[in-house]
């Protein structure tokens, strides 16, 4: 399992961070935990796994899985193609990519039987407490209306972030909590820890930025 607090990375399908352009981020945060020793993840793209895993040590995610198993199954992603292909976990049902709650359970059991560590996404407080059901790793609270946006959810809405946490661990101590949406710079992190969470999932903060290797280095203060 990811070492918390932690930074994760969600590179979405940004053609700032496709291919080339993804391995060139992924080598930055690298680069800043060797100097830092800050815990940080990226999750990218299913065809650039393999091309981050053979040139960093950081922990590299998917965005996605499908709750299937090998077979005949076109066009969906398969857990044990991501682990072949180098990635230590995934994302599950991002706002921009949800599942049925029964789908949800099916991919968290799949990462389980493969050891795929997981952070499975949530909306909301009543959300993440119906998910904390299924014993995930992680849950990262974002609500959707604040992704992409200038203002971080511990400045709009911290008590999404607090109640989360809360309800989670009223359902299981285990399961790790993130939070995202908004999320720019080191107080947003440090304000997320402060809120009770074990680290943020963000994305165009990073991926949008002129200069990453400052707002990484920034965001890592946070820690």
């Amino acid at each position: 399992m990811l070492r918390t607090p932690v930074i994760v990375l969600n590179v979405k399908t940004y053609a700032e961070a496709t291919g080339d352009k993804a391995l060139q981020i992924a080598r930055l945060m690298d680069k800043i935990v060797e100097e830092t020793g800050a815990s940080m993840a990226i999750a990218v793209q299913a065809t650039d796994i393999m091309l981050c895993t053979k040139e960093v040590s950081i922990p590299v995610f998917a965005e996605h899985v499908d709750p299937i198993k090998p077979g005949s199954n076109t066009g969906w992603t398969l857990p044990e193609a991501v682990k072949a292909a180098g990635a230590i976990g995934t994302l599950i049902n991002h706002s921009e990519h949800r599942l049925k709650l029964a789908d949800v359970d099916i991919c968290i059991t799949r990462a389980k039987e493969l050891d795929l560590d997981h952070i499975v996404c949530s909306n909301n407080i009543a959300t993440s407490k119906s998910i904390a059901a299924f014993s995930p790793n992680f849950i990262a609270v974002e609500p959707p209306e604040l992704i992409g946006g200038d203002i971080s959810v511990t400045a709009t809405d911290p008590n999404v972030v607090s109640g989360s946490v809360n309800a989670v661990k009223t359902v299981d101590k285990k399961v790790k909590v993130l939070c995202g949406a908004g999320v720019k710079n080191g107080k947003d992190v440090a304000k997320a820890i402060e809120l009770g969470a074990d680290g943020v999932l963000l994305a165009s903060g990073i991926v949008k930025a002129k200069d990453k290797e400052k707002v990484i280095k920034d965001l890592a203060s946070g820690l």
